[in-house]
Formats: C-alpha cells, structure tokens, sequence
C-alpha cells in the first residue's frame, strides 16, 4: 500500500531536505476544538521556521496521507474521526475510511513514505496492572519494528513507567535522554528513572542513527526529551490529581480503553486546565528538538 505524500513532502524529500512527521490523533482528540485546528498549525509552522518540511500523518477517504493540505489539517480537526493504530488501518484503508493516526500508526505510515524523524507528545506505554490485563499500547511493538526516531516527554505518568522501560529494552527500542539521563514522565521533567544514555545534541542523535542503520538494525530509537522544569506541571498539583483520578477509576470499575481517556479528562479537570497547556508546550519542545535532528540526520547522511 502506498503512501500518498504532500506535494510539499515529496518535494523535500526528493531534495534530500529534511523532514519532521507529526502526529494527529492529538489534533483529533488530544485538545478541545477550535483550539485543536490552531494548535496543529501552529505546529506545522514552528517546523517550518527552521527550514524543516512538517509531515502530519493521517487517513483520508482510504488513502495513507503523508503532509495534509489546509482543508485536510481542518477535517481531521473538526471531523468526529476515529483513532487509529496500525492493526486500523487495513480495515480503514477497505472501507475507504478516515481517521487520525496514534505514535503506532504515524511511526509506520512515515517510514513508508521515508520520513524518519518524528514528533510526538508522550508514547503510549505499559498500563499499571497489565500484569493481569495485559493492557500495553501497540506503540511500543511498532517501534521494535520501525527504524524512526521519535522525540516525546517520555510517557505519561498514568502508565507503568518502569514496566514501559522495560520492555522498550526487550524490544531492542534505543533511548537516548537527550542532555539528561532522567527519563521525564510527560507532565513532569523526571519520572525518578535512570536511563543508560544521553545524547548531548541533536548531532549526537543522528550519529546514532547513522550507527544503528549500519548495523543493519530496524528497531526505533526514543529521544527523551523533558520539559525544562520551569515549564512542568507543579509536582505537588500534579501527584495530587493523578492519585485522585486513578481512586476515581478504581471506584468507578473502569477497565481496558475507558480508563486512559478518563484519566486524562480528570486530570484537566483537576488542575483547572494546566496540564492542557502543559501538553501544548510539550509538543512546541519536542517539535522543535525534533527539526534540529532531522536537520542534523540530512546535513550528515
């Protein structure tokens, strides 16, 4: 199945520019309408004012999108559009579906059209209790799987971080803190958990890439990436909000998919909206790491 790039995308890639891949299920379901639309370009543009070419992924009308067009950016954010993850996009792709694409999905669709650096808020992860449920995002096999490089603030403070760790390890993921050795957890700068390595620019990240691709390797490589910790969610709000909103879970019997985007929605609620401005400048960071090391990686090929 091919993937349908952007003019733009194509052209960029053609010329051996560099480009950053952006997810958009955070566009169709990570903020509020209309803000959403203004926050995916907005996104878009910080890319290019550093020279770089932005790629958001997405399905439309049963065609793997690689760069949307201005209508295409504003359907998915205004359209009701399911959220889809690799195992989606069969049945999307036969049914000549529309959908926004998870880290799982925009990894794969992006190293299809041949784009390997990418953007991304959190990555899903390994689910407190998936000792019993099982309960583990697809992101973390695909990028056992995928050769991109994928710059997050590490994963969201919901999920099993050393368990997410772990088996980021067992599937031969690299993670690389970048100018830290302290995986951060989403909202906060550190999750408390000691990574084995750091890279300390953007030209130290494509070094590695060059290296894992000339080990023949095709596994992903995870840039973890904090927010400064001026720019974190308040420790205190944060910790109070997560143990309420997971007792508010618990009680309420919640299991398998209603449990993340409860989680999510209380935990807004619970700081009166900070943690939705925290996402934001998440994204704005990591999207901006992100088009230094696509620019390194073409600079040194």
């Amino acid at each position: 199945m091919n993937v349908q790039p952007s003019p733009e995308v194509a052209a960029a890639l053609s010329e051996g520019r560099p480009v950053v891949a952006l997810e958009s299920t955070i566009i169709s379901h990570g903020l509020p309408r209309p803000d959403n639309l203004a926050a995916a370009q907005e996104f878009e543009e910080i890319l290019r004012s550093q020279g770089v070419t932005p790629a958001t992924i997405a399905v439309l009308d049963g065609e793997l999108k690689a760069g949307l067009t201005a209508d295409e950016l504003a359907r998915i954010a205004n359209e009701d559009v399911p959220k889809l993850t690799v195992r989606d996009l069969p049945v999307v792709l036969a049914m000549a579906g529309s959908g926004a694409t998870t880290v799982a999905a925009t990894s794969w669709i992006a190293d299809r059209a041949g784009i390997r650096v990418f953007a991304t808020g959190g990555l899903g992860g390994v689910h407190r209790g998936a000792s019993e449920t099982f309960d583990e995002s697809a992101d973390l096999t695909v990028l056992g799987e995928v050769p991109i490089t994928v710059v997050s603030a590490g994963v969201k403070s919901i999920l099993d971080i050393p368990a997410t760790l772990e088996r980021l390890e067992t599937l031969g993921v690299i993670v690389l803190g970048f100018r830290t050795k302290d995986f951060p957890s989403f909202w906060l700068t550190s999750s408390g958990h000691q990574l084995d390595w750091r890279a300390e620019d953007a030209y130290a990240v494509a070094a590695v890439m060059r290296s894992r691709d000339a080990m023949g390797l095709t596994s992903g490589i995870v840039v973890a990436n904090p927010l400064p910790e001026e720019k974190q969610l308040d420790p205190v709000v944060h910790d109070e909000a997560l143990e309420r909103a997971l007792a508010e879970a618990d009680a309420q019997g919640l299991s398998g998919k209603e449990v993340t985007p409860f989680l999510l929605q209380r935990i807004v609620e619970l700081t009166g909206g900070d943690s939705l401005a925290v996402n934001l400048d998440i994204a704005r960071n990591n999207i901006a790491v992100a088009a230094r090391i696509a620019k390194a990686a073409v600079e040194h090929p």
